[in-house]
């Protein structure tokens, strides 16, 4: 569970020694968007948007394999933190490479799904995150901080509908991944991985590496 940061007294000396001993939580985060659900939500009632956003939500394996992992929703934004030590528990995906062929498999399906009426299609922003902290300012809520979650955020704003962004951090771990499991480095979904991009984000002082990742339009 989060740390809890909780100090009254805004001149207090403790917090600093407080927030110090707090350790970082290394992990993978995503933030999975659905698309023009805003747009539906003007041409259509509650008995329609509604439906669809049940019917995406529940196909979205991730949510479902790691339900404790869904840290907070925003309008049709989802963020999923999943610490390294959460993932290795896990008897089916446990790996980075597993990790990104679930999501792809997910956006994908959904987007070729006979009947288009039944989903929304998603956009999905992956990052491998060292600085992030397990920490929460509200009682008895789970959350996560840190710079790597905000360019989680960031690299969202390289996303389109059916399209996958992953930072270079994590697609290396993908790609250790697929040598441990003795795996071509473009096995799987990777064959259709993009080259690197570089991006300037705004409030990021340091230029971003990217790929993407598009399962078609």
């Amino acid at each position: 569970m989060a740390t809890y940061i909780h100090f009254t007294d805004p001149t207090s000396l403790e917090i600093e020694k407080f927030l110090q001993e707090i350790p970082t939580c290394p992990g993978t985060c995503f933030f999975i968007d659905i698309n023009k659900s805003t747009d539906l939500k003007y041409t259509g009632g509650l008995p329609d948007w509604g439906r669809k956003l049940n019917n995406t939500f529940n196909f979205i394996s991730l949510l479902n394999d790691f339900p404790d992992n869904i840290v907070k929703g925003i309008g049709d934004e989802i963020m999923l933190f999943i610490p390294d030590d959460k993932l290795r528990e896990k008897k089916t995906i446990q790996s980075y490479y597993h990790l990104l062929e679930e999501i792809y498999s997910t956006v994908y399906n959904i987007r070729c799904f006979p009947l288009p009426e039944m989903f929304l299609r998603c956009k999905v922003s992956i990052h491998y995150c060292t600085e992030v902290y397990n920490i929460t300012f509200f009682k008895d809520a789970n959350d996560y901080y840190g710079k790597d979650i905000d360019l989680t955020a960031r690299l969202m704003t390289k996303a389109v509908e059916n399209r996958i962004v992953l930072s270079e951090k994590f697609f290396v771990k993908v790609q250790s991944d697929l040598v441990n499991l003795g795996l071509p480095l473009n096995y799987g979904c990777l064959s259709k991985v993009s080259g690197k991009f570089l991006e300037q984000f705004r409030g990021v002082p340091e230029s971003t590496e990217y790929r993407i990742l598009d399962t078609g339009s």
